[in-house]
């Protein structure tokens, strides 16, 4: 019998208030986390992943918020078998009517527009996108960044 390899995914999971200090923190806390797991504040990684969280979680709280429910903030680092691994990055919400369009469907703002940018964004830097149901209600917003080899 072969002995079978060790795979270590790594999780952090908060809710935060659905308010835009409870964005801030997530972005904060997330930042914080990456450092723990080897990814230093000001790097590529934790750069991409502050703007993604940030963007996320201020759409959690813009246009997926229900009064008196938070919103939660996941983040997975799981390993890869022909690359370092994926970080996952879900942000969920409770409000299940309001969704973002699938990401074959954005359509960026106008180039002068001040709003509307934040999954155009989020699809520049994260390797692939999309929302799902939550289980029980509302839907979760799920980023995949692919991790640069060490």
């Amino acid at each position: 019998m072969s002995a079978q390899p060790t795979v270590t995914v790594r999780m952090f999971t908060q809710r935060f208030s659905a308010t835009r200090r409870g964005a801030r923190l997530a972005r904060y806390l997330a930042v914080q986390q990456l450092d723990v797991w080897g990814f230093p504040y000001g790097g590529e990684v934790s750069g991409s992943v502050a703007l993604i969280v940030g963007e996320l979680a201020a759409n959690a709280v813009t246009h997926g918020r229900v009064p008196g429910r938070d919103f939660e903030l996941r983040l997975l680092k799981l390993p890869g078998s022909a690359r370092p691994g994926t970080l996952r990055i879900e942000v969920a919400d409770t409000r299940t009517e309001c969704r973002p369009p699938a990401p074959g469907a954005l359509v960026p703002p106008a180039h002068d527009s001040e709003t509307g940018w934040g999954l155009v964004l989020v699809t520049a830097l994260a390797t692939c996108w999309t929302v799902l149901d939550r289980p029980a209600v509302g839907k979760i917003v799920r980023a995949d960044l692919d991790l640069p080899g060490r």
